[in-house]
């Protein structure tokens, strides 16, 4: 049995999974589908073409699945996908992808979007990802799992944030930073590792030394890029997080890798 408050609007069409509650002047669209244990708040708005994964818990004044925010988007038919036991507090916004992208918009379970946070067209969020207060994702964004973005900070259109990389609040970030990395900055500069996360989430000390000595080698001044992943592989070809690394510098992207700033101010 699902709870609806008498004031909700439930569209003709929309699909309810088990043991949803549905609060009070809460919409719910015609092609939206919400799974078992999925709990809206009051005043939610859920619309477009829209999947909720179970168990996930939506607050007051999030809109969730409407028209994109692109000047491009022509009312094409695209979805958005909500994975599971996510928590999306007040005044988020979720929009649905375009023909530019793919027509999807995917988040993954587990996710915490704090107050004000927003998940623009296109992106692809994984698994455990924070977006703290007002964090922003534009168009085309890639975060890896376990990735935290601080409140208050920008990633620009088809940035990727490597798996449990760490945004510090207030950052604009322009260029993609490497899984294991740290950001900060007003246009963000690597910063080195996030070592607390890795600790947090029981990295061994062998694989954070090794992680170590890796970052040192790849963003050292001497050689070019591609001689210093070679020196990287040569020596952490069996390191799991060493080559993802790797692979993730490696993989063609728009944007150029974040670096650190160098002695000299560059």
């Amino acid at each position: 049995m699902s709870a609806i408050h008498p004031t909700a609007i439930v569209e003709d069409g929309a699909q309810i999974g088990e043991n949803v509650e549905i609060g009070p002047y809460s919409v719910v669209g015609a092609k939206v589908v919400l799974g078992d244990g999925v709990r809206l708040h009051s005043h939610v708005v859920v619309g477009g073409k829209t999947r909720v994964g179970a168990g996930t818990e939506i607050y007051p004044f999030a809109s969730i699945g409407l028209a994109p925010q692109d000047l491009k988007y022509a009312g094409e038919e695209s979805e958005l996908i909500v994975g599971e036991r996510c928590r999306i507090r007040e005044h988020v916004t979720m929009n649905p992808g375009t023909a530019g992208g793919g027509l999807l918009t995917q988040v993954g379970d587990e996710c915490l979007f704090m107050v004000g946070s927003h998940v623009a067209h296109d992106c692809i969020v994984g698994n455990n990802v924070i977006l703290a207060n007002n964090a922003t994702l534009a168009g085309h964004v890639v975060v890896g799992d376990f990735a935290i973005i601080g409140g208050l900070s920008a990633v620009h259109q088809f940035v990727r944030i490597g798996a449990h990389a760490m945004i510090g609040g207030m950052s604009g970030v322009e260029h993609d930073l490497i899984p294991y990395g740290s950001a900060m900055g007003e246009r963000a500069r690597l910063r080195g590792l996030n070592l607390i996360g890795l600790q947090r989430r029981d990295f061994s000390r062998d694989e954070i030394n090794n992680l170590r000595t890796a970052y040192r080698l790849l963003f050292a001044q001497e050689g070019t890029m591609q001689e210093r992943i070679d020196d990287v592989i040569a020596l952490y070809s069996e390191d799991e997080g060493v080559m993802e690394v790797v692979e993730f510098v490696r993989t063609e992207s728009s944007r150029a890798i974040l670096q650190p700033k160098t002695a000299n101010g560059g």
